[in-house]
């Protein structure tokens, strides 16, 4: 009799898909310049939008973070005012 071993291969695990970034910003914004360097280094996608050439991007992260000042960095439906490493690497799921 002839019996062959069937061999089930391993699908790859499915990478989690990285949510939507958005990082409101101004040209003269040092933690803006230091924000997208960390998402760079970390390969995280992302999408700069200048307020200070945009005034209804800037009236709209106004309203989205009660603040005026950048960095306001958006993941997902997440807003953080600032460049709070600790909580963009949770969202992100960096470090782990």
């Amino acid at each position: 009799m002839n019996t062959q071993t069937i061999v089930k291969e391993k699908k790859p695990e499915k990478k989690k898909k990285q949510p939507k970034v958005l990082i409101f910003t101004t040209p003269t914004c040092s933690w803006c310049k230091r924000a997208m360097k960390y998402f760079r280094e970390h390969h995280i996608k992302f999408k700069q939008i200048d307020v200070s050439r945009d005034p209804v991007a800037a009236r709209d992260m106004q309203k989205m973070s009660g603040q005026m000042g950048v960095p306001v960095i958006k993941i997902g439906k997440e807003v953080i005012v600032g460049f709070d490493k600790p909580k963009i690497d949770k969202l992100l799921g960096i470090g782990k």
